[in-house]
């Protein structure tokens, strides 16, 4: 919300953000309830010429910068490989100095900061699997309404049911005409299904 507040593209708003990481760091939990279970966070960031995903964790921070006319997703897991646009000046540093890198072989953000098995995130069953093949059957006609039914789906754990539920979802178009209007649509329940 800082980054819209203060921002006027996508890459000024990702410089809000890591700005502000940087100073404050993050934390808390993720639901209103007592339990104590927090994770890092993750950001697709768009405007209408270019779109980002800022992944971090704690204040180390990894940011890819989204191919014209491709699609991106992000979940409950690092997704940042080794296309890195961005960086924290002194990511790479603090992982060798944890051992989770040699400093050797090709970085890999989520592989180093995370327990994820990166070469598995795009074919194992899960949310940000189940995502991104929605995402690339659709690539090219995307429209609201296919975006819609994509943050609706149940069977991919998209919409999630249970203990952790989806609580709500947006779709935002953002045509590259400036003279076009911005449109954006919100669930009116905490469940995106209605």
């Amino acid at each position: 919300r800082l980054g819209l507040e203060r921002a006027d593209t996508a890459e000024k708003a990702l410089a809000v953000i890591v700005d502000l990481l940087e100073k404050y760091g993050q934390g808390g939990n993720c639901m209103e309830s007592h339990m104590a279970f927090t994770y890092h966070n993750s950001f697709l960031i768009a405007d209408r010429k270019e779109a980002w995903v800022l992944e971090t964790s704690g204040k180390y921070w990894a940011a890819e910068k989204v191919e014209a006319g491709g699609v991106r997703n992000i979940s409950n897991q690092l997704s940042i490989t080794t296309k890195i646009d961005r960086e924290h000046p002194k990511l790479r540093e603090y992982a060798k100095s944890k051992g989770w890198w040699d400093g050797e072989k090709e970085f890999d953000f989520a592989a180093t900061y995370s327990y994820v098995n990166t070469a598995r995130m795009t074919t194992s069953r899960g949310r940000y699997c189940e995502g991104y093949k929605l995402l690339n059957k659709h690539k090219g006609s995307i429209s609201s309404e296919i975006m819609m039914e994509i943050l609706r789906d149940k069977e991919s754990g998209i919409n999630m049911e249970g203990g952790f539920m989806t609580t709500g979802s947006m779709v935002s178009v953002l045509p590259q005409e400036p003279g076009l209007p911005c449109v954006h649509y919100f669930t009116g329940t905490p469940d995106p299904e209605r």
